[in-house]
């Protein structure tokens, strides 16, 4: 029996296929993209319902899978209200660029090897260029002006504000985005998304007290830290919990989302399910092998990733990554936006730095193995975790008592309540109390007496 092995495609095999083949492609990329929208809503309710102990949809359609086209269907049935004091073209073609961007980085992701299609040999992947992932990260990076256009456009307070933060979050975040896939650029040796996911194929063997454990090439594992750092930061690109800033409703209603309704708002909100699935797919890519099998299986399946395969690995990653994405939805509060900025620029951007540094040194050291290798990024990793967590923290002043706050305002000087919104007590308080003090000092000295 001949056992067909994967064949990693590389940048000759693109620009060859027929019109219509690049065609189907395009319709798979954008079909992949809407329908993971679709079952994803589905997805994140029952998954919230189930952690909060609800059931969740499970009326319409078999476990309530038609739930979010009957939401489709309502929304465009819904009135479209323009407000007087927008921009009529900019808050028209605001979600179109959001959802867009979302798709188009769906054109550069390996969905698997090489496969036969109707004869012909092709890569199951629209496109590949040397340059691809700065592909991706101009996609992430140009979503955010749909958002921030949309919000300004949109001529009301509340908009403006959720813009604002959207640029704040992509300024932020893209930084420490951009300096792990360095990490990634090191190790592979190329921006390619093809030959990323071929860099990872080679797995090595770890030695354990004696004993021998395979392990898969992943840079999750070899570039631990980068990946904890890009998925944060994936997070914070695509406005998901913790990181809802633009569309806080707690003190923005809905941000910039605000003045949207019917079919434009349908847009912002698919433009937002799609971005969380292009990225669980674009961290599968760098950071997960990509369409490859995990090492166990390979170890007892020679065959896994030939053929139409590795698209099921791959899209299984995919699924992990978005339950993450709602895991972190249903459990961890919304961060205030100071805290938000703190952790953007002063614990993601120094680790990041210090790490890359840390990865320059070790691929200096060209005599090491994959394993002393892999070693020395484990025993970095813990040092530079561990330091973060016991690094002392800053302790906090006392505050002073709404007294103190009082008699420290110069004389003459306009009654300001403090800063802890604690109102200090009123005159007709302190004359009560005044009052009450020698019936109570009296009652104290019979009772002593007595």
């Amino acid at each position: 029996m001949t056992v067909l092995l994967a064949q990693d495609p590389t940048l000759a095999d693109f620009g060859k296929d027929p019109w219509w083949l690049v065609l189907g492609k395009i319709v798979f990329a954008f079909a992949f993209g809407l329908l993971a929208t679709l079952l994803g809503v589905w997805f994140e309710r029952r998954v919230v319902g189930r952690m909060a102990v609800r059931p969740g949809p499970n009326q319409v359609g078999p476990f309530g899978l038609l739930q979010t086209l009957a939401d489709g269907l309502k929304m465009a049935f819904k009135e479209d209200i323009l407000p007087k004091s927008a921009d009529k073209v900019v808050y028209f073609f605001a979600p179109v660029i959001s959802v867009v961007c979302a798709v188009t980085a769906l054109s550069v992701i390996p969905f698997g090897p090489m496969v036969s299609i109707f004869g012909h040999r092709t890569p199951l992947q629209v496109t590949d260029v040397s340059v691809a992932v700065l592909v991706l990260l101009a996609c992430s990076s140009l979503a955010v002006y749909g958002i921030v256009l949309g919000g300004w456009a949109s001529g009301s307070t509340y908009p403006l504000l959720g813009g604002l933060r959207s640029s704040a979050q992509m300024i932020s975040y893209e930084v420490a985005m951009g300096l792990s896939i360095v990490a990634v650029f090191m190790t592979a040796g190329t921006m390619s998304t093809s030959g990323i996911v071929a860099a990872q194929a080679n797995g090595t063997q770890l030695s354990i007290g004696g004993f021998e454990f395979p392990a898969p090439g992943w840079y999750a594992i070899l570039l631990l830290p980068s990946f904890i750092i890009f998925f944060i930061a994936t997070v914070g690109e695509t406005n998901r919990a913790p990181f809802d800033l633009p569309e806080a409703e707690s003190e923005l209603v809905a941000g910039f989302m605000t003045e949207y309704s019917s079919l434009k708002f349908a847009l912002f909100m698919l433009s937002e399910y799609v971005a969380m699935v292009t990225m669980s797919a674009v961290t599968t890519t760098l950071f997960l092998g990509g369409w490859r099998a995990p090492a166990p299986i390979t170890t007892i399946w020679a065959g896994a990733n030939s053929g139409w395969w590795p698209m099921l690995w791959f899209f299984g990653k995919v699924l992990i990554l978005v339950f993450v994405f709602v895991w972190l939805r249903g459990t961890l509060p919304r961060l205030r936006y100071d805290q938000f900025m703190r952790f953007g620029w002063k614990v993601l951007l120094p680790i990041n730095l210090v790490w890359i540094l840390v990865l320059a040194g070790l691929r200096s050291i060209e005599d090491w193995q994959s394993r002393d290798r892999l070693l020395a990024t484990a025993i970095g990793a813990g040092v530079l975790l561990l330091i973060t967590l016991l690094w002392p923290s800053r302790k906090a002043t006392p505050k002073p008592s709404v007294q103190e706050q009082v008699n420290s305002r110069p004389h003459g000087s306009f009654p300001l309540p403090p800063m802890d919104l604690q109102v200090p007590p009123s005159p007709r308080t302190k004359r009560v109390v005044a009052e009450r003090e020698p019936a109570n000092i009296a009652a104290g000295s019979d009772s002593r007496e007595v």
